[in-house]
């Protein structure tokens, strides 16, 4: 635990006579926190003279109750020199000139263009999905460069400076406020496949068949990637599929009873021609969907959510999206990347032996051991959670339930406008291990989340229908603007989300309680208030906000910024055992990676959270080899139903075809390798790891140095047997209870 000498007690500063209120150098107004001048006071390693410094700068500010920002920088500087700490005083205007040679250089195009051209890790690895060899790629972080730089300069400047200390985290800077970009959403797929759409100069009517329908299922994922800057959900993908291919049906029917006097065997004709044309056309959209690429450089990032239909037709989509998954790609049979998988488990309908369904679920569990999604939804507890079913938008980002105006509940057609992710592990070192201390700076980094997120949603309301007309004017976002509309009509009131996230819970509780704090009652109840203390400030935001935008809570999957954050961290408060020195961040409110709980321990000590952080979050546990023991799997499933909302699994896949290695790589300095012959070449190997929510491959598609770590510090929660063994215990005992 990190603690600090209080040299400066409660009684001492509430007799300072100070003002209220200070003012930013770009005019945006803070309470005056007289903890700011302490914690400079201790980085210039003047703790035992902090009385008399902060009463020499209270004398000086006392007629003032709003105080402007250079005002306080000039009487702290004097403070130390009248005291005779002259060279603090030229430490401290050494560190102001730094800080604002620091900012000519982040807004600095050439600078970071040049760190570009050299290939900075931080840079091209930022995003695990994009291939920084690839020309559309480099045309895109060339841009996205552009984009950082002026972004910077668009957005109030104590957001920007805030963003470049590592206290928050604008999230897509290379896209917005430069442009009016939205996040990420659930397309409104029935509606655009049955009222019909453009793209480019193409009217798209309405398909008459499956295999057209996925075709024009692949063009639309396509377009919406490039029209925004986040993931797109198809959502019940089998049940809005499935009047397609009943077209096809009535087509070989009626064709069949031409030929075939029998009725019956004209239907088992029909359908066994049916039942072709839907795994052709699922097929067909697995592979558009991993050759192409938007116009951002990388493969669109897509999730498809299924497994609520009941028809034969809804339930043979289903089979053959998890057995086409299962086949793999090409003819080395590589795993899939995208799209994410996410299934659906229901009482009543698949998640019991004699189920409707059971069978399908049999084949999800099937998948998953060899191809590690589908990542699996509990429907009971997503409703509980979000308040209305639905798949997350892309990884983790859900919609909370909602009706309009005519009270018919709305999911498809909805999205995201942005988020800013607080780095909680930073507050908690820089209040080294005094509470109080840490909700005072937890209240003014909340002010400023809440500032940066205000201005991210006005930025997208200032886009115009005609800048995206696949999301405004042709269905994509559910309803259809003219070219002259509002886009705020389809993000206000509650529509749309905009969401505060957070890293780092585990950091946090060990700064205050060790780092082995996970079964520590006082520990865990300190981590979950702040999670609801974030939650309530985003009801209480949503509340005043004249636009009534959804402000939702989101445990951030955190892809580049597990490394960003620590990486900053580090140079201020140097190697901290358990926290920075891992080199990574834990994500949200996970385990500790490097520990071997149970997966039924992990997901009891995680399952608290995301009551709070309904806005985005996903579980997952790190599993042995499961191809030879699927009902270890299962075990998990079953009972994590009525715990969690969103499972995902962990589990060796790879692949070696220069040896025929197949298993876990090994985690090496320079990324991942065979541990039977050590090759690494991702053309001839395919390594598959879970970057966050969704899957990577580190060979091909190298991550930046933190997520590395993060991932090579992974540990199996426990061995097959002994899971299954204590999953049929836990289940057996949840079932008496009921």
């Amino acid at each position: 635990m990190i603690m600090l000498k209080q040299e400066f007690n409660q009684q001492e500063e509430n007799e300072l006579v100070l003002p209220t209120t200070i003012v930013k150098r770009d005019g945006a107004r803070y309470p005056f926190e007289i903890f700011k001048l302490k914690m400079v006071l201790h980085n210039l390693d003047l703790d035992d003279a902090a009385t008399a410094v902060l009463e020499k700068i209270a004398a000086k500010l006392a007629t003032q109750d709003v105080v402007k920002a250079q005002d306080v920088a000039t009487a702290f500087r004097d403070s130390l020199n009248e005291l005779g700490y002259l060279d603090e005083a030229k430490a401290y205007i050494a560190y102001r000139k730094h800080d604002v040679a620091e900012w000519e250089k982040q807004i600095d195009t050439k600078n970071r263009l040049e760190r570009l051209v050299h290939k900075d890790p931080t840079i091209v690895n930022e995003n695990a999905n994009k291939d920084s060899d690839v020309f559309s790629t480099q045309r895109d972080l060339t841009a996205g460069t552009v984009g950082k730089t002026v972004g910077l300069t668009m957005m109030p400047q104590h957001i920007a400076k805030a963003h470049l200390r590592g206290d928050i985290h604008w999230h897509d800077l290379d896209y917005t406020p430069l442009s009016p970009m939205s996040n990420c959403c659930l397309i409104d797929f029935k509606e655009m496949l049955t009222n019909g759409f453009k793209i480019g100069n193409a009217y798209m009517e309405s398909p008459n068949s499956i295999g057209v329908a996925t075709s024009q299922v692949a063009q639309i994922i396509t377009n919406v990637a490039s029209s925004q800057y986040g993931g797109c959900s198809f959502d019940r993908a089998d049940q809005v599929l499935a009047p397609f291919a009943q077209k096809n049906y009535e087509k070989h029917l009626k064709d069949a009873q031409e030929l075939i006097d029998d009725e019956e065997k004209a239907k088992a004709f029909a359908k066994k021609r049916t039942k072709k044309d839907i795994y052709d056309a699922m097929q067909s959209l697995e592979y558009e969907i991993n050759t192409m690429f938007s116009s951002q450089g990388q493969t669109p990032f897509t999730s498809l959510g299924f497994g609520l239909g009941t028809s034969w037709i809804e339930k043979e989509i289903q089979k053959d999206i998890l057995k086409i998954r299962i086949a793999g790609l090409g003819k080395e049979h590589r795993t899939a990347i995208f799209p994410k998988l996410l299934f659906t488990l229901k009482r009543g309908l698949n998640l019991h032996p004699g189920d409707p369904n059971y069978d399908v679920k049999k084949l999800a569990i099937e998948c998953s051991t060899k191809r590690m999604y589908p990542d699996v939804l509990s429907y009971d507890m997503i409703k509980k959670i979000t308040g209305s079913f639905k798949c997350p938008m892309g990884c983790r980002s859900f919609l909370q339930g909602w009706k309009d105006k005519n009270g018919k509940e709305v999911n498809s057609g909805r999205m995201n406008l942005g988020v800013v992710t607080v780095n909680l592990p930073k507050i908690a070192m820089e209040s080294h291990g005094d509470m109080d201390l840490f909700w005072k700076i937890f209240n003014v980094r909340m002010q400023t989340c809440h500032e940066a997120l205000q201005f991210k949603a006005h930025r997208v309301t200032e886009a115009k229908p005609v800048n995206a007309p696949i999301l405004y004017q042709y269905g994509a976002f559910g309803k259809r603007l003219a070219e002259d509309g509002d886009v705020n009509e389809l993000f206000k009131n509650g529509r749309a989300t905009v969401s505060l996230g957070y890293i780092g819970l585990y950091e946090v509780g060990t700064v205050f309680f060790g780092p082995d704090w996970e079964h520590n009652q006082e520990a865990h109840d300190f981590t979950v208030e702040i999670v609801k203390k974030m939650h309530d400030l985003c009801a209480k935001w949503e509340k005043d906000d004249p636009n009534h935008y959804h402000y939702s809570l989101y445990s951030t999957p955190s892809e580049s910024l597990t490394d960003r954050f620590c990486r900053l961290d580090t140079a201020k408060f140097g190697k901290v055992k358990d926290i920075t020195d891992k080199e990574y961040y834990t994500n949200s409110f996970h385990y500790d990676v490097r520990k071997h709980p149970t997966p039924f321990e992990k997901l009891e000590f995680e399952k608290d959270y995301p009551q709070y952080a309904a806005g985005g979050f996903i579980h997952y546990c790190e599993y042995p080899n499961l191809k030879q023991n699927p009902a270890a799997l299962e075990a998990v499933w079953d009972w994590a139903y009525d715990k969690v909302g969103y499972l995902g699994t962990n589990t060796p896949i790879d692949k070696c075809y220069k040896c025929g290695f197949a298993g876990e790589f090994k985690a090496t300095a320079k990324g991942f390798q065979c541990p039977q012959c050590g090759n690494h070449d991702p053309r001839t190997c395919d390594c598959v790891k879970r970057t966050c929510g969704y899957l990577g491959n580190p060979l091909k598609r190298p991550m930046v140095h933190g997520r590395h770590e993060e991932i090579a510090h992974r540990v199996k929660h426990m061995s097959v047997g002994l899971m299954h063994q204590e999953a049929e215990e836990e289940i057996k005992e949840n079932a008496e209870e009921r």
